[in-house]
């Protein structure tokens, strides 16, 4: 795991927050703390259940916004995490964005996606 930034806007584009995000292909969303999200203007959109890495389940509000990296954008889900907790950049949004990780250089690379 390493760090990336990331900037993330609401969906009409009118205000945006630069982040630094935890990689984590573990991850299937992307995961903001809550207040974070909240100040930008996200509301939630639904729950999803999420199974943690010690087999707890547990439920979790998401929203969407808009994930900016490397001048490339895309629509995605991200999760409202807990406050104090980590940003996660999770495999969603770089799928998303069409990036692969390249965990020998640390860095995210465009990648070909698979149909």
């Amino acid at each position: 795991m390493f760090a990336w930034p990331i900037r993330i806007e609401t969906l009409d584009g009118r205000r945006s927050l630069d982040l630094e995000a935890t990689v984590d292909t573990g991850a299937a969303y992307t995961v903001v703390p809550k207040t974070k999200l909240s100040e930008l203007g996200v509301e939630p959109r639904g729950l999803r259940r999420f199974k943690l890495a010690d087999g707890t389940t547990i439920e979790g509000a998401f929203g969407e916004v808009l994930a900016t990296i490397g001048g490339d954008t895309a629509t995605t889900q991200v999760i409202f995490g807990a406050d104090g907790g980590p940003t996660l950049l999770g495999a969603y949004t770089l799928e998303g964005l069409a990036l692969a990780v390249d965990p020998v250089q640390q860095r995210l690379v465009p990648t070909v996606m698979i149909l």
